[in-house]
């Protein structure tokens, strides 16, 4: 699993594993980066569906809750396919700017 940081915001990404063993492994980590703004980089995982999107629901709830953004990044699956209550963009850079976003209305306590 690799961590890249830039002190408010955590790109998480996996090589070479299954989507279980990375799911696995980022619940594993998750106390080490529950502070930081989450974005799951999901590119390495080719044959993504929407269901396997799913699977971060109830870590990306856990988050939300602490006022945190949580964002899974990949072009595999569109937003459309999957509920509003996991959010899904096509590129690191959307992420970013969702995240963005959200600081703001939580800023704004929108």
């Amino acid at each position: 699993m690799i961590f890249d940081s830039d002190g408010s915001t955590t790109i998480v990404s996996q090589e070479n594993a299954t989507l279980s063993i990375f799911l696995k492994n980022l619940n594993e980590a998750y106390p080490k980066i529950k502070n930081d703004n989450i974005v799951v980089n999901l590119f390495s995982f080719s044959k993504l569906k929407a269901g396997d999107v799913l699977e971060f629901l109830q870590l990306s709830d856990l988050h939300k809750k602490s006022k945190k953004s949580f964002v899974l990044v990949t072009n595999k699956v569109s937003y459309d396919e999957v509920p509003d209550a996991i959010l899904v963009v096509p590129t690191i850079q959307e992420a970013r700017d969702v995240i963005e976003m959200e600081e703001i209305e939580r800023d704004l306590e929108i």
